[in-house]
């Protein structure tokens, strides 16, 4: 007996998992009942030949069909395993998609604050380039008015070497002195009124150059940050292209082994159901041969042309992924070719940037060596005229002393005294790190008092910071070190060195914390332990095993980085510039006595005295190789005046005697 298919017919199964369920039904009724049928033949009649071959063909048949039961568990089993691997490469995708999101969106803000910090600093640079520009023009005025002011004393020391050399003259050389005073009033007022004016238009100018400089430094950012976003979406183009690559590669690879399973299952299901009509149609319904075979037929049909179509649709869906492949080929190609004009321009942009830079720097460089120059100038002149005024400044004082003794003695005598101009002296001190100068002036009144200014302690201070930190003006006794934050971000300073350098001695390190963090735009300051500070942070910090950072005329203060870079910078220099100083105390001749003849003794013995002292001052201060021609002229000068003077005085005095 062969298994009955007019089930399959009249309602035939809706899958192919249901098919093979009801063929092993069938097979397995098939086999069981010609079994027992047959053995109860074989008790009743002998074998013959032909029914031993049916019996061969059936246990073939049976062999055959629980050969095809295993193989239809195996490939259900496999669909199963498919399923379960499908699902878990979707949940992979899934997994991937979400992890490439959350690093693009991480990348994407890293990336964002990178761009911003950089314009930040690019702008505070440009800032610190401005305030340089106005503190070098600060010193270039500076220096201008120096010049101006060196000038100015220069004239008033040759009129001043011109009036002493008249001294004996008459009013008219007064009041023409003082006409000369009104039209150098006149004529410093006219140069005043030129120096405002150009002090206007140097103002516009620095603007106009202020607002160039930030224009430049804003496309110099613009520039920097297109270049980053450019290489940002390349890499991103790539790696979406390498993903769509990988996926399409891995669809087709499913949807070939999964066409061809189908196909192998289907045409496997056909010959079963081939070969089980066949036997049922021998055994059975030998007349309905015909039939079976055209319904079978049918099948077969049916089964190819859906396997056609599952072909047809496959081929369609490869030549749509080719077809998205290329045009994504084409794509990058483009992205690349924009990414390469890309690259030129900025590498353009770059040489041009580095070669105004250079010319910048030249620039500045030569800016620097000529104010150099300049001061090393103003400072010899500085000091030359500091020693022509202590020379005139102590010959002034001869002189007041000599006069007042001759007033004494007109007074006493009720002689008219000759009216005699008065001289104002100034002297200029030593400047300080902001190079400004002090001036004292001293009116010779009826007792003369001369000041020779002191000496003066040249503090020159510079300071350099690349980063957000900068260092405050140092404490010149060594107490401590102040750092300031002044940007709107906090920086930290973990493991950052701060050193000083005191002239000679050993080098001083203090390393913070490595979690010390500077606040936007607060200060930290770092005591020594003889400071009498108590430890406060964040603000204060106590370093409890140094005494001192140490004192000195050349300090150097600079603060390190974790990586070992200098990112703040802050030197001092100090000199002592020695000038002769003092008071020079006069005491007023005592003209109370009432012998005549003594009080001349006396006025002959300080005329002598007087007349020593001058020949050998002048000897010394102005004699061949000391001073300039034109300097030692004036002073031979006025030591005949000396002279002349006193000869006259001790004719006078002589005369007095006789009388």
């Amino acid at each position: 007996g062969f298994p009955d298919l007019s089930g399959f017919h009249s309602s035939p199964p809706h899958s192919i998992s249901a098919a093979a369920d009801w063929i092993v039904e069938r097979t397995v009724m098939a086999t069981a009942t010609p079994s027992r049928e047959a053995g109860r033949l074989a008790a009743s009649t002998p074998l013959s030949p032909t029914r031993i071959s049916r019996l061969q063909e059936k246990q073939d048949l049976q062999h055959l069909n629980d050969r095809l039961a295993v193989y239809i568990d195996r490939v259900r089993a496999l669909e199963l395993e498919n399923d379960r691997l499908m699902v878990k490469v979707s949940e992979k995708e899934e997994v991937t998609t979400r992890e490439v999101t959350g690093l693009k969106s991480l990348y994407e803000a890293e990336l964002a604050d990178a761009r911003r910090v950089l314009d930040e600093t690019a702008r505070e640079r440009a800032r610190l380039q401005i305030d340089l520009g106005k503190a070098q023009a600060d010193l270039d005025e500076a220096t201008r008015s120096a010049k101006k002011k060196d000038n100015d004393l220069a004239a008033v020391v040759s009129r001043a070497s011109g009036l002493e050399g008249q001294l004996n003259k008459s009013e008219a050389a007064l009041s023409t002195a003082l006409s000369q005073n009104a039209a150098l009033t006149a004529e410093l007022a006219d140069v005043k009124s030129q120096l405002a004016k150009a002090e206007d238009s140097h103002a516009v100018a620095k603007r106009q150059l202020e607002a160039e400089t930030l224009m430049r430094v804003d496309l110099e950012n613009r520039c920097q940050s297109l270049s980053e976003e450019l290489e940002f979406r390349k890499s991103m183009f790539e790696e979406e292209v390498r993903e769509s690559r990988r996926r399409q590669e891995q669809r087709i690879v499913e949807v070939d082994s999964g066409v061809r399973q189908d196909y192998e299952f289907k045409l496997a299901q056909a010959l079963q159901d081939l070969r089980r009509q066949h036997d049922e149609q021998v055994s059975l319904y030998k007349e309905e041969l015909e039939h079976t075979f055209q319904a079978k037929l049918e099948n077969a049909k049916v089964s190819s042309e859906i396997n056609d179509k599952a072909m047809g649709t496959a081929r369609e869906e490869l030549q749509e992924s080719r077809m998205r492949i290329e045009s994504l080929g084409y794509q990058l190609n483009a992205l690349q070719k924009q990414v390469a004009a890309s690259e030129d321009r900025i590498r353009e942009l770059e040489e041009i940037l580095s070669a105004e830079r250079d010319k910048h720097r030249r620039a500045i460089e030569g800016k620097e060596q000529e104010m150099s120059e300049l001061r090393e100038r103003m400072n010899a002149q500085l000091s030359e005229y500091q020693e022509l005024l202590d020379v005139k400044l102590a010959l002034d004082m001869e002189i007041n002393a000599y006069r007042k003794l001759l007033e004494g003695e007109e007074h006493r005598l009720k002689l008219s005294p000759s009216q005699s101009p008065r001289v104002a002296v100034s002297r200029i001190t030593g400047s300080s790190s902001s190079r400004s100068s002090k001036r004292k002036r001293v009116e010779a009144k009826d007792v003369p008092e001369v000041e020779i200014g002191e000496g003066q302690l040249l503090v020159s201070e510079e300071a350099t910071a690349s980063g957000a930190v900068t260092i405050s003006p140092t404490d010149m006794d060594g107490n401590a070190v102040t750092l300031t934050n002044e940007t709107e971000q906090d920086q930290p300073l973990g493991n950052w060195r701060l050193k000083r350098q005191a002239d000679d001695s050993d080098e001083v390190i203090y390393k913070f914390s490595p979690k010390f963090t500077l606040k936007a735009g607060q200060s930290v300051t770092v005591w020594s332990a003889d400071a009498g500070v108590t430890h406060s942070p964040p603000s204060d910090l106590l370093w409890k095993s140094q005494a001192s950072w140490g004192t000195g005329s050349d300090i150097v203060t600079s603060l390190i980085n974790a990586d070992g870079e200098e990112v703040a910078r802050r030197s001092v220099t100090k000199t002592q510039v020695d000038v002769e100083n003092g008071e020079e105390e006069e005491d007023d001749a005592q003209m109370v006595s009432t012998d005549f003849t003594e009080t001349l003794t006396r006025l002959v013995f300080l005329c002598f005295i007087l007349l020593s002292s001058c020949s050998w001052f002048f000897s010394t201060h102005f004699g061949p190789g000391m001073t300039p021609v034109a300097t030692q002229q004036e002073g031979s000068n006025a030591y005949q005046s000396l002279c002349s003077f006193t000869i006259s005085f001790l004719c006078f005095c002589r005369y007095s005697s006789a009388q």
